[in-house]
């Protein structure tokens, strides 16, 4: 394996004296222009408010902080992120966004929004395996709480909640063509528009991509260790993972007066199965998913001297499919007796519509006092599958028999039925001045599911503006992680059955945070963080000895802290930086709870030069991932990566760009998870590149 290259950051040192010195615009005007606002945010109590004081751990990152870092997918932008770490599922490598080592295969403990509205799927409790990325040309901002936020925003509000706001016509005024190509046969295209007509906002956004993906070499599967029990030759290890994708991605955006609606369009096609459905390589594979929103709201923040209304209603209809089967095991795998020749194949389909109602009132007559209440219904229904397969699952314990060609057994033996889940929800919110300096936020909210029943879950944070430069915060927050279908409902899976009695996963987290500003060009952020996990959902292993049955089963405990630093070193010249530690125990085993690395380091050096230039050079530090107790494994490599970017002057009507990443070509691999059914990790994309160019009309 190749070792961490130590000497890039040797080089980020040695770039930064050569940054030269002038600008013209005073250096607040400057760094607003360049990196946007980031010292606002609304993700923390539903309304806008300074940074600082928000009663959360909450980041930033703005499209100006996008360019400047020169990231084209979201999660390039989440790893800079303190205390947020992307790791991959083997299955179509979807992305994993890891907030203070809560880990799990499908990452359903993280919510993600976009403008508000969750983006999850029943099935996984997550994005949805075939995610296939999330382009940031129309994204204004992204806002990111680590920690929980249940009381505010529900279920999955768990170890944290993000935000993807996409842009106002107010901020893609006029017309842009973009153009991007690079590595791995990759190219993105698109056309953004913003304007008035009439009296209407305007925004619209439409991009097409392709990518071949990279071809690293998976050296060994789980085909392999099962050619090896076998006597046969089946698996296709050494070979390359799959991971290309097909994309097209639509929005509108129109406001008028009080109104605004929203609608998006997000497709990926041809997304390559990863390292396998079932870990073993399969290199025809191919999902493909399809994601359509739609919401209209109307807000009113002054309807009176002191109440403020708004509604909303959103809707989303979601399909998973399988345009080309997938090879589940290769050719030639054996189970039992018997064999399969054209290996083991299916093909499981879903089809979802989601209907959110929702409504918030605030009220500010009461004297330093800011109230917010809500109500809401979801009915969110999975209301349809299909699963074409060549096998049937037969006897107790189950065993695989061939059928002969792929059929359709939607009827006959479905992986899952329709289902169905309505939610009732009310929250209240208080923001309390009680003194000078002094504000307590107080809130909590309940949930009650048709399904899994009712859950409260409250949150109190204390904010101290200690003195004109530091703010200090103490934070506690209950949530909660409802059962995906996936492990409610499962049938006619001889590995992962699901069980209709699971209860929420729930999580206690205290947090004590800082704000410093240490000089008027630098600014220091502390947070330190313990939490407590109950009732965690997972597969325990059924009392046949094969197979396994989700269950509410033990508990895990972790603290750490995040501590972030931004320093204005000249009018040309930013720094960046950012380091994260974490320890999670599995409080059954009382051992490390696992594939999240307990140290993480991120520096960012961006230079300005006068005559309009923009160059930037990031290192991403991942450090000591121990393995899941069960897993004995050697721990996974620790790696080092470094990127650069370079943009032309934003004058005229052309702008460029040129990036590459992973520059020194570091080996990267994200945890296959246990029982190391993949033994040596997953291989990420090694030294890429890309050219991108803009036309502003």
């Amino acid at each position: 394996m190749r070792k961490p290259q130590y000497r890039a950051l040797y080089a980020l040192v040695a770039l930064a004296w050569a940054a030269p010195a002038t600008a013209q615009l005073s250096e607040e005007e400057e760094l607003a222009l360049v990196y946007g606002d980031k010292d606002t945010v609304s993700i923390a109590t539903g309304s806008k408010q300074d940074l600082r004081r928000a009663p959360a751990v909450a980041s930033v990152i703005t499209a100006e902080d996008i360019a400047a870092m020169g990231a084209t997918d979201l999660d390039e932008v989440l790893e800079s992120v303190p205390g947020v770490h992307v790791s991959r599922n083997a299955v179509a490598y979807a992305p994993l966004n890891i907030i203070r080592g809560i880990y799990s295969a499908n990452n359903p403990q993280t919510l993600m929004l976009q403008n508000g509205i969750p983006t999850t799927t029943m099935f996984t409790g997550g994005k949805g395996n075939v995610w296939g990325g999330l382009p940031l040309e129309n994204v204004a901002r992204i806002e990111v709480i680590r920690g929980p936020g249940s009381a505010l925003y529900g279920a999955d509000a768990y170890a944290g909640v993000i935000n993807i706001i996409t842009k106002t016509a107010e901020e893609t005024p006029g017309t842009r063509f973009g153009a991007r190509a690079g590595s791995f046969d990759t190219w993105d295209t698109w056309v953004q528009h913003g304007g008035k007509f009439g009296a209407v906002d305007v925004a619209a956004y439409f991009r097409v991509g392709d990518s071949d993906g990279f071809r690293e070499t998976l050296s060994a599967d789980a085909q392999s260790a099962k050619d090896r029990t076998s006597g046969t030759s089946a698996s296709l290890a050494p070979g390359p993972v799959n991971v290309g994708r097909k994309a097209v991605d639509g929005s509108l955006d129109l406001a008028y007066d009080k109104w605004r609606f929203r609608a998006s369009y997000k497709l990926r096609d041809d997304v390559g199965s990863g390292a396998g459905v079932a870990s073993a390589l399969d290199p025809v594979g191919r999902g493909k998913s399809e994601r359509i929103t739609a919401d209209l709201s109307w807000t009113d923040p002054h309807l009176s001297q002191d109440w403020g209304v708004g509604l909303l209603a959103s809707y989303l209809e979601y399909n998973d499919t399988t345009p080309v089967n997938y090879l589940l095991y290769p050719p030639g795998t054996k189970f039992g007796a018997g064999t399969f020749p054209d290996g083991l194949i299916g093909g499981p389909n879903k089809w979802e519509r989601d209907l959110r109602l929702s409504a918030f009132a605030t009220y500010s007559g009461f004297r330093n006092h800011q109230l917010r209440l809500g109500i809401g219904h979801d009915d969110l229904d999975l209301y349809k599958t299909a699963n074409f397969k060549n096998y049937l699952i037969v006897g107790a314990p189950p065993f695989f028999v061939p059928t002969g060609p792929v059929i359709d057994y939607t009827d006959i033996q479905p992986f899952m039925t329709p289902q169905r889940r309505k939610v009732d929800y009310f929250y209240i919110q208080d923001e309390w001045r009680f003194a000078k300096d002094w504000t307590v936020t107080a809130g909590v909210r309940h949930d009650e599911f048709s399904d899994v029943g009712g859950t409260t879950n409250p949150r109190l944070a204390l904010v101290w503006d200690a003195t004109l430069d530091l703010t200090a915060k103490l934070l506690y927050g209950r949530a909660f992680r409802a059962p995906a279908f996936l492990e409610l409902y499962s049938i006619n899976n001889p590995v992962q059955q699901g069980n209709p009695n699971l209860r929420p996963e729930t999580i206690r987290t205290l947090e004590a945070a800082f704000a410093w500003r240490a000089r008027k060009d630098t600014q220091v952020n502390l947070s330190l963080f313990h939490y407590e996990m109950q009732d965690i959902i997972r597969t325990v292993t059924n009392p046949s000895g094969v197979g396994s049955t989700y269950n509410n089963t033990g508990g895990q405990n972790g603290r750490g802290l995040e501590l972030e630093t931004v320093w204005d070193a000249s009018r040309t010249l930013r720094l960046t930086g950012a380091y994260s530690f974490q320890r999670s125990i599995d409080e059954s085993t009382g051992k490390d709870a696992g594939y999240a690395p307990h140290h993480h380091v991120y520096l960012r050096t961006d230079w300005r030069y006068p005559s309009g230039w923009f160059a930037s050079a990031q290192l991403n530090r991942v450090v000591d991932r121990h393995r899941a107790p069960g897993d004995n494994r050697a721990p996974v490599p620790n790696y080092t990566t470094v990127d650069l970017t370079v943009r032309s002057p934003a004058k005229g009507k052309w702008d460029f760009t040129a990036s590459i990443r992973n520059l020194f070509d570091a080996e990267v691999l994200e945890p296959s998870l246990a029982p190391g059914l993949i033994p040596n990790d997953l291989p990420m994309a090694p030294r890429s590149f890309y050219l991108q160019a803009v036309y502003k009309l």
